[in-house]
């Protein structure tokens, strides 16, 4: 009986580990990697209002301002038990990705250095082309400015706001019979994310957003004891989801690209684009109140300042143009 368990285990181990050997084959692999999934669009809930103002503004022919995106760094100092941060630090990639479907003129200032060292080569005449000159030139204002530029940060991360859960175990009072369990829980944490636009030439902060993403997660697990004669069963089954922290980050930096270009399009609180805000459930869609919840005077001026892309603005320098500005 026991060479008829070990030969049983032989066998499965070995079932186990066909797919992979020591010695590579013939394609130079000691397996195939498993997953088949196809690469995807990566949008978020705010994509189609992007894609909006894009198509509004080329409809109506309007031409957006030239921008740069800078550091938007996390500030949140948060890392993980190896010492990997938790909260991506490619935020700044995300705003160029989230201005490059509003339309936005994107001019680059985030990574210069392929250009910096062109310049130096073709300053010393090192870089040739084709045609009649053999030799790159380099031509004043060759290369267009920026008229605003973007940063800013991740600034929170709050774990745990609220969790709540229920665990049930139940069974005969004789193990016998069977024992079995049951337990849920919901938890959410939340991001905060803040933003600038400054006018390139005059460095003055012409718009600034603050918003925050809040994140669920939820745990659904069963498990049942029991005994057949003189044998015991243990089986468990459970459930983990956590909406992705990465993605809610690219979440609010679109959002906040939203209002930007908005501004730029001279559409006031995104009315244009409203139903695909609306289509993807936006409580903070185009000027409207949060349902059952009042406002305070000083909100209900905000909302109406924002409105009207002039009324912050209205005593500034009369050479200051563009958002919230005078036309």
């Amino acid at each position: 009986m026991r060479a008829l368990n070990t030969l049983a285990a032989l066998v499965c181990t070995t079932a186990l580990t066909a797919c992979i050997t020591p010695y590579s084959g013939g394609d130079g692999l000691y397996t195939l990697p498993i997953g088949d999934a196809p690469v995807t669009a990566n949008p978020t809930a705010y994509s189609p209002a992007l894609d909006c103002l894009n198509a509004y503004a080329r409809q109506n022919q309007i031409a957006a301002p030239r921008i740069a995106v800078g550091r938007i760094l996390d500030y949140t100092g948060t890392v993980n038990e190896d010492g990997g941060r938790r909260i991506t630090q490619g935020a700044s990639l995300m705003a160029m990705s989230a201005f490059a479907k509003a339309g936005a003129r994107l001019v680059e200032r985030f990574d210069t250095s392929v250009t910096e060292l062109e310049l130096r080569y073709a300053n010393n005449r090192l870089i040739g082309q084709e045609g009649d000159e053999n030799v790159r030139r380099i031509y004043a204002g060759q290369m267009p400015g920026s008229d605003y530029y973007f940063v800013g940060g991740i600034t929170e991360l709050n774990y745990n706001i609220r969790s709540m859960g229920v665990d049930a175990q139940g069974g005969h009072t004789d193990a016998r019979d069977g024992v079995g369990n049951l337990g849920a829980r919901l938890y959410v944490m939340n991001i905060g994310l803040d933003f600038r636009l400054i006018d390139t030439r005059t460095l003055e902060v012409v718009d600034v957003i603050s918003y925050q993403k809040q994140i669920i997660g939820r745990e659904v697990r069963a498990g049942v004891f029991t005994f057949f004669d003189d044998t015991f069963i243990d089986i468990a089954a459970g459930e983990r989801a956590l909406e992705p922290v990465q993605l809610a980050v690219r979440a609010g930096v679109e959002r906040a690209v939203v209002q930007v270009m908005s501004r730029f399009y001279n559409v006031a609180d995104s009315s244009v684009c409203e139903a695909e805000l609306y289509a993807e459930g936006d409580p903070m869609g185009p000027g409207q109140p949060t349902p059952g919840v009042s406002q305070s005077p000083a909100s209900v001026a905000i909302d109406n300042a924002r409105a009207n892309p002039d009324a912050w603005h209205a005593q500034r320098d009369e050479n200051i143009t563009g958002i919230r500005g005078r036309s």
